[in-house]
């Protein structure tokens, strides 16, 4: 099978370069690295005593790895007011937790060198485990000032309702 039944010419897999990430139906500004998605099922050793010395496997209980996203800091306040509904410290005791809407569903999506969506990935009932609203600072340094969110998750799917898109040929002006 071709890896790219649209566009057969298409050698190279997708960069890691091009992505946005969605939630509560807006793209979140700023993320410029997201963790891998990765999930792992234990197995399950298993011989009966009867059974040759090598033993069975099969699959147990599947775990979902936490995600990290990073951005630089800006005044975007996504991050903290998510990051706000899981633990608001002096927010009044009983309320420290918003257990209505602490859990969000992403949208991770892959873009094409042309800048088309090619692959998107539905990641379900996140919340935030870790903030880091500032990095350690330096006044000796050059570099950007970043902020991070891990995200806990039950589960993630790939949309396939996301299809390759029909790459565009460019051809030299005459």
């Amino acid at each position: 099978m071709a890896q790219f039944s649209v566009n057969a010419q298409r050698f190279d897999p997708y960069k890691n370069f091009k992505f946005r990430v969605k939630w509560d139906g807006r793209y979140v500004a700023g993320v410029n690295k997201i963790s891998a998605l990765k999930r792992i099922t234990t197995p399950v050793a298993y011989r009966e005593g009867g059974d040759p010395s090598t033993e069975r496997k099969s699959p147990g209980q599947t775990k979902y790895e936490a995600i990290t996203l990073e951005r630089g800091v800006t005044h975007d306040k996504e991050f903290e007011q998510w990051t706000n509904k899981v633990w608001n410290y002096g927010s009044g005791l009983g309320s420290e937790v918003s257990l209505k809407d602490f859990r969000k569903d992403i949208i991770i999506e892959v873009y094409n060198e042309a800048g088309q969506l090619a692959i998107a990935y539905k990641v379900y009932r996140c919340w935030v485990s870790e903030f880091q609203a500032l990095p350690g600072l330096d006044a000796s340094a050059s570099a950007v000032a970043i902020q991070t969110i891990k995200l806990e998750n039950e589960g993630w799917e790939r949309d396939y309702e996301v299809t390759e898109p029909d790459e565009p040929t460019f051809t030299e002006p005459s």
